[in-house]
This record gives C-alpha cells, sequence and structure tokens, in this order.
C-alpha cells in the first residue's frame, strides 16, 4: 500500500486500534483471487480487474476506520469493489466488452473486417488466478454453479447487461446474496433490486433459452483427448484434422477481428485462406475461464524465432468443440504474460 499507517491507528467505536497492517495484509490476500474475479466480471477485462483490485484495497486501507469489525470484511471489500466497478464503467467509453460485434452477420472466406482497435473486447481470464473453491463458494441463494459462472460465454452474456443489472445479477445470482444485502451495498430497495434482477434474467434468457449455459462436464479424460488432438493438429499444421473436430453448428470468433464464422465448412474456408502464413506452429496447453485453452507460437519464413501468436480458448461439447475463440493480433500475443507465457523463444 503506498499509504503505509503510521504510529497513530484509526480508533473504532471502543476506542481500540483497528486494522494494523498486518490484519489488514491478511484480509486482502484472503479475499484478492474471489475479488479480482469479481472486478473480472463486471469489466469483461482481466487487465482493469487488475487495477481495480489494488483500487479497491488503497481505498479500503485508507477507509479502515469505517470498519469497525462488526460487519463482514469480505462484504465490506465486495461493496468497495463494487462501486470502483461502477465509476469504471462510467468513466470508460463503452458500458461493456464484446466477442462479437453487435449486428454483424457471420463472415464467409477471407476476413476483412479487422483488427478493430476502437472496439472493447471481452479478454480471457487464466485459471491460475481463479479463486480456491473454499474462497470462491457461492452463497445458498445462487442460481449459478461456480464452473458456469466463470466460462468465456456466461461472461459476455453478462456484458450485454446495464451496469447496475449486471452487479444486482452477480451479486445475488452468481455470489448468492439476498436482495436486501445488494439493495443495502448498491443502495435502493430490496423491490428495486428485484426488479433489476428480473430485467437481467429476462435478458439473459434471450441469449439462454433455458435461461442459463448448458452445464458442461468436468474436466475429464475425453475432453484432454481433445485437448490432445487440437494441438496435435496444430503441430503437424493439419487443417483437415483441425476442422474435424468441430462441430457442424460450431461458432468461431477472432478477436480484434470483426470477423466470426458459423459452421464447419466457413470456418475451414476462413482457416484455408490464412493457414499457409507460417512456417509453423508450436502450441502450449493452459486453461482460460474454466475451459481448456492453448496458446500457439508461430514461426516466420526464414525466421528461426517462435513468437506468441494466438491464444485460444476451447469450449467442448458432446466430444467435439462448440465453440473456439482466438485471440489473434495484435491483442493475442498480448495476453500471453498473463497466463505465465514468454513473448518468444528460440
Amino acid at each position: 500500500m503506498t499509504d503505509a499507517p503510521g504510529a497513530s491507528e484509526p480508533q473504532g467505536s471502543t476506542g481500540q486500534p483497528i486494522l494494523d497492517r498486518l490484519a489488514f495484509e491478511r484480509l486482502t490476500q484472503a479475499h484478492r483471487r474471489e475479488l479480482k474475479l469479481h472486478c473480472y466480471r463486471m469489466m469483461g477485462s482481466l487487465h482493469e480487474a487488475d487495477d481495480l483490485v489494488q483500487d479497491t484495497f488503497l481505498k479500503a486501507w485508507r477507509g479502515r476506520s469505517q470498519f469497525d469489525g462488526r460487519g463482514s470484511p469480505r462484504g465490506w471489500l465486495y461493496t468497495i469493489a463494487t462501486n470502483s466497478c461502477l465509476n469504471a464503467i462510467k468513466a470508460r467509453s463503452s458500458a461493456h466488452r464484446i466477442l462479437e460485434q453487435p449486428g454483424r452477420l457471420p463472415t464467409e472466406g477471407r476476413a476483412t473486417g479487422g483488427p478493430a482497435a476502437e472496439l472493447a473486447w471481452l479478454e480471457p481470464y487464466p485459471d491460475s488466478e481463479l479463486p480456491d473453491l473454499a474462497d470462491g463458494e457461492p452463497g445458498p441463494e445462487a442460481r449459478y454453479e461456480t464452473s458456469e459462472a466463470v466460462r468465456l460465454a456466461f461472461v459476455a452474456a453478462i456484458q450485454l447487461l446495464p451496469p447496475r443489472q449486471r452487479a444486482s445479477l452477480l451479486l445475488c445470482d452468481v455470489l448468492g446474496w439476498s436482495a436486501l444485502e445488494t439493495a443495502q451495498l448498491l443502495g435502493g430497495t430490496t423491490a428495486s433490486i428485484n426488479s433489476a434482477l428480473q430485467r437481467a434474467r429476462a435478458t439473459l434468457a434471450m441469449r439462454y433459452p433455458q435461461g442459463r449455459p448448458v452445464e458442461r462436464s468436468r474436466p475429464n479424460r475425453e475432453e484432454g483427448l481433445l485437448l490432445e488432438r487440437y494441438m496435435q493438429a496444430w503441430q503437424a499444421a493439419n487443417l483437415d484434422d483441425l476442422v474435424e473436430l468441430l462441430r457442424e453448428d460450431a461458432i468461431y470468433h477472432m478477436p480484434p477481428w470483426r470477423d466470426w464464422y458459423r459452421g464447419r465448412d466457413a470456418i475451414h474456408d476462413f482457416f484455408k485462406t490464412v493457414w499457409g502464413n507460417f512456417a509453423g506452429y508450436r502450441p502450449v496447453a493452459t486453461r482460460a475461464n474454466g475451459q481448456p485453452a492453448v496458446a500457439v507460437y508461430a514461426r516466420r519464413h526464414q525466421e528461426p524465432e517462435w513468437r506468441a501468436h494466438s491464444l485460444h480458448v476451447i469450449e467442448p461439447a458432446d466430444g467435439g468443440i462448440a465453440s473456439l475463440t482466438i485471440y489473434v493480433g495484435p491483442l493475442g500475443p498480448d495476453l500471453f504474460g498473463a497466463f505465465g507465457l514468454p513473448p518468444a523463444w528460440l
């Protein structure tokens, strides 16, 4: 913290010092990961989430005299973090981040719509930063499982919600807070929170006819084999083997390009236009948003160095790939550091 405590600590209502530096560090360490995930869900940005967690802890340290130990320290931190996110959203040009440009039809053939630096793109979230289940376990009123509420498609869907609806849904349906607790955090009445929840759930129902994402199985042997085959296809630069792993109705996004593709044939036709741009590919397994992911390095013709090329987030379903999101340049390579990966190697 930049504001280190001085010789005189703030006094609570009992006149005793509260939240000295060691106690505060223990508190922030215990809740850092779940607060970062909450900020990520609110913002759709890994980098903004990092900044907002630091901002939350700085505000908490400066305002620690307002916490007298009688309430929940976790709730106190969530209040600061959520309001920081709402203020940050209000201050930026776009209220939400996207995987797909609204109103844009799927492309056929060569990509022509990007990269679009002026659009705010939803970023992936490394599994290494996910909180332990003990820290992130939702309350009894939560409507979503932890594994559902971190998936890339779910985070993209809630980005469509106005900020206050988004916060209400995350606090109630993801974290399991009551409408009363959420009203105390966000301000307003319980009725206003229930109204916001009703509208938010209606919006998600348009994206999810069953009212929630299709439940996916936990990581298993079948998923592991699918990932292995996917990596082998890239390693061998075998486009036919790669496309064979896609479901017939697969969806492919490629941020920061506007273009997106629907269906195995359309995805194959696009990849055929770019497949020979590099001399070879080297995949590295990772995980993002609770899903299998791959970081791909590429080597250009006549160059010895393997450079960060793209970050792939895979949505498996029924033994195949239902959705494939590949973060390409310049956005993709910039994400490697957050996943603990070097930008290049020989």
